[in-house]
């Protein structure tokens, strides 16, 4: 448990940091399951409507340290090679 004054101020802001990180972390698993859906019901409008709003979503979770920057990479890098599978 935190003593120090600075200490507890620390703890508290890691707390509301690991709040948002979660809800943002979150809101991207979302995004991500609506992509995988569209590409497995084959239906590429849909999936790539979903793709066009998760790529921006994982490059500010990264951006602002929810993820790291290789693995928003990785994420954006997978999701977008499914969704380019529906045009062949």
């Amino acid at each position: 448990m935190a003593t120090h004054k600075s200490a507890e101020k620390r703890s508290r802001q890691a707390e509301k940091h690991r709040e948002c990180n979660n809800a943002v972390k979150s809101r991207i698993k979302t995004g991500v399951k609506t992509v995988v859906e569209s590409v497995e019901t084959k239906n590429p409008e849909a999936a790539r409507a979903a793709l066009a709003k998760t790529v921006p979503a994982i490059a500010k979770a990264a951006a602002k340290g929810a993820f790291h920057k290789k693995t928003a990479s990785r994420k954006i890098s997978r999701l977008t090679k499914r969704v380019n599978t529906l045009k062949a």
